[in-house]
């Protein structure tokens, strides 16, 4: 008999549709069935594509015995983190302040006014990795449920003040942002990374794309001393994840994390989010390197995301899981045996040459492929160039895909999710523009205009889609992912749309998610009631509502005046001290950081008659990396209503091209010469 998650469209509730388990999607039957009949709750969060989830579903959630337990002295309740981020946010805190530490699946026990009492991530089902085992669990948590109820309800309530206190942090809105705070993160990351091996901390090992990104801001600047070394630390990062293992090389596409330092072995589920973070950081690198690897890599993995990843509607879908027939990266491995099988003698020699291809194997006796060395190196020592050492390791890489795909895939969580797409369609707005890919741009254009049909409803964003259906009223990241991206794409095509919808959308978000002490929560002014409200300051592995918030409003700012606030600046005044000891949590704030800092460079281009005639400028433009400046382009007949603040007043000269190099607001000359134009951009 299925339970009551049969009508959910989330496919992380669905596959636990039919669990003997009587779950209960978040809502008030299940919290008002628990209250009436006095029964703690069990709280279970996951999202699909996580790998231990599975394995705490199968050892317990299909246990008949233990499913009686649950069912006997609990109401159980299942939620999809990604759907609901601020339940998942919530009641990490609670873990993580019982446990000092986090993770999913996250086992949560609370009262039936949603109150933590007790938690932790997976149990097994017997005693072993110094856990309880979980049946045992459940009958201590039920027998003293019954007998020292009072007790647990008091200390309850001292848990749920601690996880407001963590939760809702001042920002207070005095202070000024000072240079010396980038700096000094900068020296941080310089400092603590691995040379050897590529990357920050110790296993897992994270690829850390918001950190990169600042570095390469960071690397722009001629003011900064240490420009060259923050580009030559993401060019040896950028190298070392891309060889193979948390690459797949094979596919295309990043993997969730790797598991070792050398970036190996990877847990193998991949995200939308981590995907279109690390395509644009090899984009700019490109741009700024010339290294035609990462421009390999970032059209590699926009390709597998549009192949594998996008629904027909012009969503993109979250992730693709980490299991296979019930394993662990089933579908990704090989061995020698199937190589040699595959390939001709010559492919097969070319193989030996490029990668490790040890007979026993390198991760359970299987082979995860991981390249020798660099590209360019490999393509010196096979005496031929970059481009056709590329052209034919990417032939054979076809043809092992096409016996890959007679596999069973890993299945595939075809929601979609604002915040998530939003960054997608960042990154295929620039690389459209900047690698002249036109399909890059046009899928681009046709998720924001998905994003603002099927996901708003009564003139609100709505959080998650699936199926036709769009629910859940969406969080501060969708409203602030939404305006970044719809800014970029806007300084892309140019199309007003999207510049009219940014700005309409920054205003729904300050009036909804504003805090007058600082900063935004990450709910709605309007959202149901939960023990606490959130306002999450630190980036995890996708940006912060706070973040994306403060670098939308700094960007829509420079395009136009009558958009600017003090908010984002006092938000990352108050914020200095995190960002400088801890920069890797603070990624995409210092990313805010760096572009408030500025000096920021303001470009209005107008045009005879349409945008085409701008090409000659754009394509310059567009040439390097130029993460302190922001374009506006128009006809010089077109109507200006909804357009930036920067285009107004300004004309073509003599019925030419016309181009306004500014900062804030006041410009040098008007130039129609483009050798002008390239000496007012780099002046």
């Amino acid at each position: 008999m299925p339970n009551h998650l049969q009508n959910e469209t989330s496919p992380y509730l669905r596959q636990h549709a039919n669990n003997p388990v009587d779950w209960y999607p978040w809502g008030d039957v299940a919290l008002n069935k628990a209250r009436r009949e006095n029964k703690p709750v069990f709280l279970s969060i996951g999202y699909a594509a996580c790998h231990w989830c599975h394995v705490m579903a199968h050892e317990s959630f299909e246990n008949l015995t233990t499913a009686d337990l649950l069912n006997k002295y609990f109401v159980c309740i299942k939620v999809d983190r990604e759907e609901r981020p601020d339940l998942d946010s919530i009641y990490m805190s609670a873990v993580v302040a019982l446990t000092q530490q986090g993770g999913w699946p996250l086992s949560v026990f609370l009262t039936p006014e949603g109150e933590p009492f007790y938690g932790g991530t997976y149990f097994p089902p017997e005693p072993k990795y110094g856990m309880p085992g979980f049946p045992q669990l459940l009958m201590a948590l039920h027998r003293a449920w019954q007998t020292q109820q009072g007790e647990i309800r008091q200390q309850s309530a001292e848990l749920v003040q601690q996880v407001r206190n963590s939760l809702q942090a001042e920002i207070s809105p005095e202070g000024q942002i000072r240079p010396e705070i980038a700096q000094t993160a900068m020296r941080t990351l310089l400092n603590q990374y691995d040379g050897r091996h590529g990357g920050w901390g110790q296993a897992p090992r994270f690829p850390q794309p918001m950190a990169l990104e600042f570095l390469l801001m960071r690397a722009t600047r001629k003011d900064e001393p240490f420009a060259k070394e923050c580009l030559q630390m993401v060019s040896h990062a950028l190298f070392a994840m891309s060889r193979g293992g948390m690459y797949d090389v094979v596919g295309s596409g990043f993997h969730r994390y790797s598991t070792d330092n050398n970036w190996l072995v990877p847990h193998f589920e991949k995200m939308l989010y981590d995907n279109a973070q690390l395509a644009l950081v090899y984009l700019h690198a490109y741009q700024l390197t010339g290294e035609i690897s990462f421009r390999q890599v970032c059209q590699e993995t926009l390709d597998f995301v549009l192949r594998e990843m996008t629904d027909p509607q012009g969503g993109f879908y979250s992730s693709l899981d980490a299991d296979s027939e019930g394993e662990e990266g089933k579908y990704y491995l090989w061995d020698v045996e199937q190589l040699r099988d595959a390939l001709s003698k010559e492919e097969y020699e070319w193989m030996e040459k490029t990668y490790f291809l040890n007979i026993r194997g390198n991760f359970e006796g299987k082979l995860i492929l991981q390249r020798r060395d660099r590209p360019f190196a490999l393509a010196h020592e096979a005496d031929v160039s970059a481009e056709e050492w590329f052209a034919h390791t990417n032939q054979i890489h076809q043809k092992l895909y096409a016996i890959r795909e007679q596999r069973v895939r890993p299945a595939t969580d075809d929601k979609v999710l604002v915040s998530w797409n939003a960054l997608a369609m960042r990154a295929l707005a620039e690389a459209g523009r900047v690698l002249n890919r036109a399909d890059y741009l046009a899928a681009a254009q046709k998720n924001a205009d998905f994003l603002l049909t099927a996901m708003v409803k009564r003139g609100r964003l709505l959080r998650a889609w699936r199926a036709g259906e769009a629910h859940h009223a969406a969080y501060l990241e969708d409203y602030a992912g939404l305006v970044l991206g719809l800014l970029v794409l806007y300084q892309s095509d140019f199309n007003p749309r999207w510049m009219q919808q940014a700005t309409a959308w920054a205003d729904k978000m300050n009036r909804a998610f504003a805090d007058e002490a600082g900063g935004f929560f990450d709910t709605r002014i309007d959202a149901s009631t939960l023990i606490a409200r959130p306002k999450e300051i630190q980036d995890n592995a996708v940006p912060s509502g706070n973040a994306l918030a403060a670098l939308a409003l700094l960007q829509l700012a420079a395009l136009d005046e009558n958009a600017q606030s003090d908010q984002p600046e006092q938000m990352l005044a108050a914020l200095e001290t995190q960002m400088s000891q801890y920069p890797t949590a603070f990624g995409m704030n210092l990313q805010a950081l760096d572009f408030a800092l500025g000096p920021v460079q303001q470009v209005a281009i107008l045009t005879p008659s349409d945008l085409s005639e701008a090409g000659e400028f754009l394509t310059e433009f567009w040439k390097t990396y130029r993460p302190h400046t922001v374009v506006a382009v128009t006809p010089a007949s077109a109507s200006r209503k909804g357009l930036p603040g920067l285009l107004r007043g300004r004309t073509v000269l003599r019925g030419n091209p016309t181009a306004f190099v500014c900062e804030s607001f006041t410009c040098k000359l008007p130039v129609t010469d483009l050798s002008d134009f390239i000496t007012q951009l780099n002046s």
